[in-house]
């Protein structure tokens, strides 16, 4: 063998043989009950027909600005998306977006992992949110067994319906339960045709239900508070949710049952979903609303996916489209419907606005409470 193969192997046992993964499948978790949980969702939700509260002259003539987008984006069939943190569903935005999706102002919503965390523990348990600080000091930080196992089981049953992460909850939710396949039946499937699409999602949900003991058939999930989820919501009025988690960014990673091929598989099919949202943005309008991460860099690759198979095909690139970024953060003095400032400037370094300023179309952006931007812009456009 070369002996400057024998070195480097030399110096990787070295180097690496102390380093051993955890176990997952050792850890100890525990039922929702016992945690102490900071939101109920009947408390946090707000209803659509009380009046908002006030907020500047110069965000209230952007959000009227946003709704006459809006109208123009519905009349000419163009996507109206909303990109979400999970404050967004905590400050009880949950029943105005439902509206919003009934009348149709909403044509694509998309979250990250916490807010579908968030959102399905509202739907079966009316409440959520812990101390991260107290909980990650005791261990129990996110081991919560009843929320990691169900969103698992809900991806890994939808995946073998070609559903992505957001319609598989979603779905989950609205039926209050799902039907898992046989352990026969999946071993059929996978040995009749292993180079089917879908023999990698059966190969998940048969190693899991062997794994951890799952019992198969109807699975009865009661959800009491459907109206405290938008993943819910969106189900039931048939309009995509796409979720964009990062593997072991969310409370889900704390449980033997985590999977990142299963989130993963989730996560590939709704980014596919997304482009083809985008793909119909012409004159549409995208709002990224408490997204400071998740937003501009999901949105950033996947409009380039859509131009890039745009331009083979002999079309141009999606323009005309307006953009809104909503945050508490202020936008560092920046006018950044001017475009975006030079590296000299502190604002420069505000992801969540410049990404979004390199993306075409015109991209404002307000310093304004979630939850109130999107129950003004609400009332704006009942009043259309």
């Amino acid at each position: 063998m070369n002996s400057a193969f024998i070195i480097r192997d030399t110096f990787l046992k070295e180097r690496w043989v102390n380093v051993q993964p955890l176990d997952l499948s050792r850890l100890k978790v525990l039922p929702l009950v016992e945690r102490k949980s900071l939101t109920k969702a009947d408390e946090i939700l707000i209803n659509p027909d009380h009046a908002p509260k006030e907020c500047s002259a110069e965000n209230d003539a952007l959000i009227n600005d946003c709704a006459a987008k809006i109208i123009a984006a519905k009349k000419r069939g163009a996507s109206i998306m909303l990109i979400y943190g999970a404050h967004l569903l905590r400050n009880g935005a949950a029943l105005i977006l439902e509206r919003m999706m009934a009348e149709g102002w909403l044509t694509h919503l998309a979250t990250n992992g916490a807010g579908t965390i968030h959102d399905w523990e509202y739907a079966w348990f009316g409440a959520s949110t812990e101390s991260v600080e107290m909980n990650v000091a005791t261990g129990t930080f996110g081991t919560w067994d009843e929320t990691a196992t169900n969103i698992h089981r809900a991806i890994m049953v939808g995946a073998l319906s070609g559903l992505g992460y957001g319609r598989s909850l979603g779905k989950m939710i609205i039926e209050d339960g799902l039907d898992v396949p046989t352990i026969e039946a999946l071993k059929t499937s996978i040995t009749s045709n292993p180079s089917d699409p879908l023999t990698a999602a059966r190969a998940d949900l048969l190693h899991t239900i062997e794994r951890l003991k799952w019992p198969t058939g109807r699975i009865d999930i009661h959800h009491r508070w459907k109206q405290a989820s938008i993943l819910a919501q969106a189900w039931k009025h048939g309009v995509p949710l796409t979720v964009h988690p990062g593997i072991g960014y969310d409370i889900i990673s704390n449980h033997p049952v985590f999977s990142g091929s299963a989130i993963g598989r989730g996560a590939e099919w709704d980014f596919k979903l997304f482009g083809g949202s985008l793909d119909q943005a012409d004159g549409g309008v995208i709002m990224s609303v408490g997204s400071a991460i998740m937003g501009p860099q999901v949105f950033e690759k996947s409009i380039s996916c859509v131009n890039n198979l745009r331009l083979q095909s002999g079309k141009q690139v999606v323009k005309d489209h307006t953009i809104y970024v909503v945050d508490l953060q202020d936008g560092g003095n920046w006018d950044w419907r001017k475009g975006e400032p030079p590296k000299t400037n502190p604002a420069y370094y505000l992801r969540f606005c410049k990404s979004f300023s390199r993306m075409g179309g015109a991209m404002n952006y307000l310093q304004c409470d979630n939850s109130l931007f999107i129950h003004r812009l609400y009332r704006a456009l009942k009043k259309s």
